[in-house]
């Protein structure tokens, strides 16, 4: 029996059925993402002692970046409030808690071009130890 506790554990199909609203707000994240890097990457090349500052002291010192990144933690916000995890911005990658099999949980994952889940990894796991879901075949596990 696993030792994870999770608030909600999906079935396939729950998690299939977010997919399509995940995929617009996960790129709707990646570009709010790219654009505050973009303004940051110009502060610092302006001032490069802002190099090493983390976001809220830039938003603190700078206030026109307190829009963007209040939009991107409420996208990430939407995404995870359904119960999903978001393990990475720029591939898009999220994992729904998952029951397997007799009590084991596992984690599918998901990453925006995949028409449905094809995959699942153990929670101690990541990306890298992806396996297929039965039916799914191997073309999404590169």
């Amino acid at each position: 029996m696993s030792t994870y506790r999770f608030d909600k554990l999906f079935t396939l199909q729950e998690a299939d059925a977010l997919l399509p609203a995940l995929e617009l707000l996960v790129r709707d994240l990646q570009t709010c993402v790219r654009d505050l890097r973009t303004r940051i990457a110009d502060l610092v090349e302006r001032d490069p002692a802002l190099a090493g500052m983390q976001l809220p002291e830039l938003v603190e010192r700078y206030p026109e970046l307190s829009r963007p990144a209040s939009r991107m933690a409420q996208l990430a916000h939407e995404i995870e409030s359904r119960g999903c995890f978001l393990k990475d911005v720029d591939l898009g990658l999220i994992d729904f808690p998952w029951e397997k099999d007799d009590d084991e949980v596992a984690f599918l994952c998901w990453q925006p071009g995949e028409p449905r889940l094809v995959a699942w990894h153990p929670i101690e796991g990541g990306f890298a130890q992806r396996r297929p879901l039965p039916g799914a075949g191997r073309q999404y596990l590169n």
